[in-house]
């Protein structure tokens, strides 16, 4: 759908990219600009930049950039025109509609209302009679009234038509029950439409703007065949990118979160008053759940289980952490399975003092690997000596480098120098081969100079016109005034077709009287707004007409060689064709 050019002029002018992106990333004022860390991917360093005055962002790592509207498209994972809606909706604009278009973000709402009616109907339950002995479960467990409202835990009753009934009687359709993964379908009877969750202890999934987007259900059955359900992805819901409970730990003064397995210990935390607490709700936590914890904290205490599972998730959970720049330390839980079970079992006190201990990740990960080694038998021990000044040698300062060779040695029986020798070779070679790395892409700057999609490098065929036209978007956005420059130049002359596009949107918008920026171009791919923006960030300087006018020369030189050589080649093409025929003198 093609908004009106004046309504999206009103649009971004009432949703500034600095607050829009503020509400998902944590940004620091740098001048006129803004920066954070990246949320589309881990970083240690901030690299993500925002400028107000162009309404545009721009990523120097990963590369993603443009508009407000843009963002909220990755960010939210929205169409173009669906993420215009959310954007109409913040502001309390009225979006123009066209019978023709059938949004999908209206789907979204329609199954963000009923799975808040939802938890309302289960907390009712939870309250009501049919809910004793769900009540009688949460008491045992620990869990006093406010937190079971603070979480808006509530009950699904042990019937096949609870629900359902009740959300129908409010204008839901049964379709959107299953969409929403309330409710499914018989198998031998495809008319049978029953309740998901039965006699379950259900806990809501909020999003971090507040909607319910799931629910997980807790059997009480002991004999359930499953003791719980999980959500499932839907239209609102993927389990990559949630988090349990970081609606309010986002809100937490401490200076950390953490990061719990299940839902029950993330609630026993908030209870006991570490605020600060979410839950992965499995042990594998996803690259972009790590990504959201860094965009509000640099540290974060893990508190998995102690099994095998637990340990093996916790070392891969280390690694995400380090690339997005988060500090781990892990929390290890003595006479106690979890901590729901210690704060239950010891309180408050103990859990804080041994959360100011937990230990660092490079403690546990050299503990964890020499647990899988027999370091009584010599052959273990070199092997163990090998991997540990590998690890080591990842370690950024040297000083923590030598103490952990000097503890790794006494645990291999080695000497010290032996151990640092071994550490020195690693962290050398690793050093060499990021250096190497580097200097292959730095002397390539043909290929870094070239658009990072490859479906756009294709279009940069004629590349001193390419460069000429980048120039030339990049001082229109500066000062649209020198599109009067021009009047002759249209983006039928450009060599490549996206930049041509851009010309013409722009001037468009100039000769409308409409603001001309980035966050105003429609229908162009995630990987063109990213061009675009770096284009403009590239050539963010004073307005400069002598080089425009160049600038338009040369595109309009280059255009004027194509078709002189395309005319040449027409003129080679119809004279073979004519040997090849004979034509000249016949037979």
């Amino acid at each position: 759908m093609a908004f009106p050019a004046a309504f999206l002029d009103e649009l971004i002018a009432r949703n500034p990219i600095d607050e829009v992106v503020g509400q998902y990333v944590q940004l620091k004022r740098s001048g006129t600009n803004y920066f954070g860390l990246c949320p589309f991917h881990g970083e240690k360093t901030p690299s993500f930049s925002v400028t107000p005055n162009k309404q545009m962002y721009y990523c120097f790592g990963c590369h993603k950039g443009g508009g407000v509207v843009n963002f909220i498209m990755d960010i939210e994972g929205l169409s173009y025109a669906d993420a215009v809606r959310f954007l109409a909706k913040r502001a309390n604009l009225e979006v123009p509609e066209d019978e023709r278009y059938q949004s999908q973000y209206k789907e979204q709402e329609r199954l963000w209302k009923l799975c808040k009616d939802a938890a309302r109907y289960y907390h009712e339950t939870l309250k009501s009679d049919a809910g004793k002995a769900a009540r009688a479960y949460l008491l045992r467990r620990g869990l006093d009234w406010p937190t079971v409202v603070k979480f808006g835990i509530g009950f699904a009753p042990d019937d096949f038509h609870s629900l359902l009934p009740a959300m129908t009687q409010k204008g839901y359709t049964e379709q959107e029950l299953i969409a929403a993964n309330l409710a499914a379908v018989s198998q031998k009877n495809s008319k049978n439409v029953y309740d998901r969750f039965r006699n379950r202890i259900m806990f809501p999934q909020i999003d971090l703007r507040g909607n319910v987007i799931g629910f997980a259900g807790r059997a009480l059955d002991k004999d359930a065949k499953a003791k719980y359900i999980n959500p499932t992805e839907t239209l609102i819901f993927s389990k990559r990118k949630f988090l349990y409970a970081m609606n309010l730990a986002k809100k937490s003064k401490r200076p950390y979160i953490i990061v719990c397995e299940g839902p029950m210990d993330a609630i026993a935390c908030h209870q006991f008053g570490f605020d600060c607490a979410v839950a992965s709700q499995g042990t594998a936590l996803t690259e972009d759940q790590v990504n959201l914890i860094s965009k509000y904290t640099d540290r974060v205490i893990m508190t998995y289980d102690n099994d095998a599972a637990g340990q093996n998730a916790t070392q891969r959970a280390i690694q995400m952490f380090g690339r997005a720049g988060v500090q781990v330390k892990i929390l290890q839980l003595h006479d106690a399975k979890d901590a729901d079970e210690f704060l239950h079992k010891f309180g408050a006190d103990p859990f804080e003092v041994l959360i100011q201990g937990s230990e660092n990740q490079a403690d546990y990960r050299l503990l964890s690997l020499q647990n899988q080694f027999d370091l009584s038998k010599d052959d273990q021990r070199v092997e163990f000596t090998a991997k540990a000044a590998g690890l080591i040698s990842t370690f950024s300062n040297a000083v923590e480098r030598e103490i952990y060779a000097d503890r790794a040695a006494k645990a291999a029986g080695i000497s010290k120098d032996a151990m640092l020798l071994e550490v020195s070779k690693a962290y050398k070679k690793r050093t060499y081969q990021e250096k190497r790395r580097q200097e292959r892409e730095d002397l390539s700057p043909a290929v870094t100079s070239l658009p990072e999609d490859r479906r756009l490098r294709a279009e940069y065929s004629n590349p001193r016109s390419a460069r000429a036209e980048e120039q030339v978007i990049g001082l229109v956005l500066v000062d649209p005034t020198l599109l009067e420059l021009s009047p002759e130049l249209s983006g039928s002359l450009f060599s490549a077709p996206f930049l041509g596009r851009a010309y013409d949107a722009l001037l468009a918008l100039h000769r409308q009287g409409l603001t001309v920026s980035l966050a105003a171009l429609q229908d162009f791919t995630p990987e063109e707004s990213a061009r675009l923006s770096d284009i403009s960030r590239r050539f963010d300087r004073v307005s400069d007409q002598r080089a425009y006018t160049d600038c338009v020369a040369v595109i309009r030189s280059e255009n004027g060689k194509k078709h002189a050589a395309n005319t040449d080649e027409d003129l080679m093409h119809i004279a073979k064709e004519l040997s090849k025929n004979k034509g000249y003198g016949g037979n």
